[in-house]
């Protein structure tokens, strides 16, 4: 929608390759780091990942922590966790040595050692950049100047959190691609220790565009406190889902029509971390930061979700909340028992048998208490989700249905299966001791005898269920998996819900756990929902 520059060419082409790249863009030349900067601020450039940092004051920091003398890294944030996003692989994919060039231009200003570009491992966006890198080292050979600072590409594992920069520095580095437990600046602390100017894929595609155009042109279109374009991922339930590079100042109402889109019961702004817009206030809604926070929502990523007429906005939500408490790193207490709580208090409510009450306590005890913004990602999610939804959340609290499936239009990856574990119980030798409930309290509950019943362990509590069963006095416990894992061999699947996540490689949180078997005897006890 208005003119291309992001996807200018691409209209001809799939892929602009190194000659068309420079027949289109030229050779960008180098800029100094004051003049960078002064780019940089002279159109308010931010960052697109989400935050909408000013990039200017990133540049500043990291050239403060290098001081004189020191190395530094770029880094490029080309992990696209959110499943709803397709902007950073679109780029990459097609249009890698824009890309390239903005990093490669702050790499120079910074004097920095190298350029890393981390991206999903396997994809064919990871392909294309690994094409184009060599492109660059052949025409530098041939005598041209086109790999200036050395570039390395990383493919990492892929999952919602790992384009958190935290999480992105650690898989860089090696390590497990999780958010650290305490906040660490990539400006200060990054790639090998090293201060690392960190940001997302679009936002050095705009830094190239930015220092080919010079600050006023860049700033003819879109608006005059935000402007240029800016790329949005439309899907859901869009007839024509697409990347989109429209300029800021466009009408949401306008980007949706040319998607063919149906609002329906709403559409969800700025990605699973986002928030819903209403049919009504879509009307009105401008595509930009100012325009979208009018409006109730964030524009984060430029992620544009519209559910569609035919499918239950509820049951979507739901699917998105147990993927999100899936998703999460389990390095923490809200992550690793309040998601999944408020998870499967959702699907209780898809199913007419829930609380929103008790859904509203269930997300106050995860907010501001994570290891990272995950849980206050997913909260924001499910509050917006809740207060837009009333409706539909009256029909299910009356009747058990809306009377309209959940079609799963809300995007999610295809993922293997994890292993499901449970705990079982020889009742020949249990005597109600009662200690595996206060090892694992969230997942073992006592009867008024005191003999336990039990919820599915998520793979992440499987070091602590494996301590219960070693410590359990009358060595009554034995842990079982589906996948033969634990140590009773495979468990029968549980049973199924009207809600199932089969797609995603998961079941409803709340649906029934495997029925207890008593060696030798009539079943004495049945698991709880869970």
């Amino acid at each position: 929608m208005g003119p291309a520059r992001l996807t200018a060419g691409l209209d001809h082409c799939r892929r602009l390759d190194l000659p068309a790249h420079r027949t289109l863009h030229g050779v960008v030349e180098p800029r100094s780091l004051d003049e960078l900067i002064s780019l940089a601020n002279e159109v308010d450039m931010r960052g697109r990942g989400g935050a909408a940092f000013p990039f200017a004051r990133k540049l500043r920091a990291v050239a403060d922590a290098v001081g004189s003398g020191g190395e530094c890294v770029v880094l490029i944030n080309g992990a696209e966790g959110e499943p709803a996003s397709s902007k950073d692989a679109m780029l990459l994919t097609r249009n890698p040595h824009l890309v390239l060039d903005g990093a490669v231009l702050a790499a120079e200003a910074l004097g920095a050692r190298e350029v890393v570009l981390a991206t999903a491992g396997g994809e064919v966006a990871e392909a294309s950049v690994n094409a184009a890198v060599a492109e660059r080292r052949a025409a530098n050979v041939s005598g041209g100047a086109e790999s200036r600072v050395p570039i390395r590409v990383v493919g990492i594992k892929e999952r919602f959190i790992s384009g958190e920069g935290g999480a992105l520095v650690n898989a860089v580095n090696g390590e497990n691609g999780i958010p650290p437990g305490r906040k660490r600046r990539a400006a200060q602390s990054g790639v090998d220790g090293l201060p690392t100017l960190l940001s997302n894929t679009e936002t050095y595609a705009q830094l190239a565009l930015l220092a080919e155009y010079g600050p006023q042109k860049y700033a003819e279109i879109g608006t005059s406190k935000e402007p240029g374009t800016i790329l949005l991922t439309v899907s859901g339930g869009a007839a024509e889902g697409a990347v989109i590079e429209t300029p800021t100042g466009t009408m949401l109402a306008d980007v949706l029509d040319l998607c063919e889109a149906e609002i329906g019961d709403g559409v969800l702004i700025g990605g699973y971390h986002g928030a819903w817009l209403s049919a009504d206030a879509v009307e009105t809604a401008v595509i930009s930061r100012e325009g979208m926070k009018a409006a109730g929502a964030t524009l984060g990523a430029g992620i544009i979700v519209p559910l569609g007429e035919s499918t239950c906005s509820l049951g979507e939500a739901a699917r998105v909340a147990s993927y999100l408490a899936a998703e999460s790193a389990g390095q923490c207490g809200p992550c690793r028992l309040g998601l999944p709580d408020v998870a499967r208090l959702m699907c209780d409510l898809v199913e007419g048998s829930g609380s929103v009450d008790a859904i509203r306590r269930a997300v106050r005890m995860v907010e501001r208490r994570g290891a990272c913004f995950h849980p206050d990602g997913t909260a924001k999610f499910v509050l917006s989700a809740l207060d837009s939804f009333e409706a539909e959340i009256a029909l299910h609290l009356e009747q058990g249905s809306c009377g309209r499936p959940v079609r799963g239009v809300m995007p999610m990856p295809e993922r293997e299966p994890e292993p499901e574990y449970r705990l079982e119980v020889d009742w020949s030798r249990c005597v109600g001791h009662g200690l595996c409930a206060h090892l694992l309290p969230e997942f073992v509950k006592l009867d008024d005898y005191g003999f336990p019943s039990f919820r599915k362990i998520p793979q992440f509590m499987l070091r602590e269920a494996r301590r219960a069963v070693d410590m359990c006095p009358a060595l009554a416990l034995r842990l079982g998996s589906n996948s033969g894992d634990g140590h009773g061999g495979p468990a029968p699947k549980p049973n199924g819900s009207p809600l199932r996540l089969v797609k995603d490689g998961m079941m409803k949180t709340g649906a029934s756990a495997p029925r207890l078997t008593r060696v030798g005897a009539a079943p004495r006890a049945r698991g709880t929902a869970g």
